[in-house]
């Protein structure tokens, strides 16, 4: 499991949004857990957060926050749900006031 993700993801440039947002939720979830909980979850993850689409979890209603915290193939921590669903919406924003997440996070990266 490790071996596949260091040598396939890890270290690696992500240049789709979505992709990165998954990597956020994957991180969100990782804290206090080993890496390998997580990696061993990440297709759950993918297929509960509709493959880590941002506009479709900025979306999400009441009723999945309920769906996520009830799916036991995912870490169900009502924190980390909500910290999910409120970054999608934040990343939205974003994306509205910068053209891009990509060019608001480049903009802040230390050279």
């Amino acid at each position: 499991m490790h071996k596949n993700y260091h040598d396939n993801s890890y270290g690696f440039p992500i240049h789709d949004v979505d992709e990165l947002f998954g990597r956020l939720i994957l991180e969100i979830n990782q804290a206090g857990l080993s890496w390998e909980t997580i990696l061993k979850k990440e297709q759950s993850f993918r297929t509960a957060y509709s493959n880590f689409n941002i506009r479709q979890v900025a979306a999400y209603t009441e009723a999945d926050r309920e769906r996520l915290l009830a799916n036991t193939g995912i870490i169900r921590n009502k924190l980390k749900v909500n910290a999910a669903i409120e970054n999608a919406k934040t990343m939205l924003v974003l994306q509205k006031e910068f053209g891009s997440f990509e060019k608001w996070l480049t903009d802040r990266t230390i050279r």
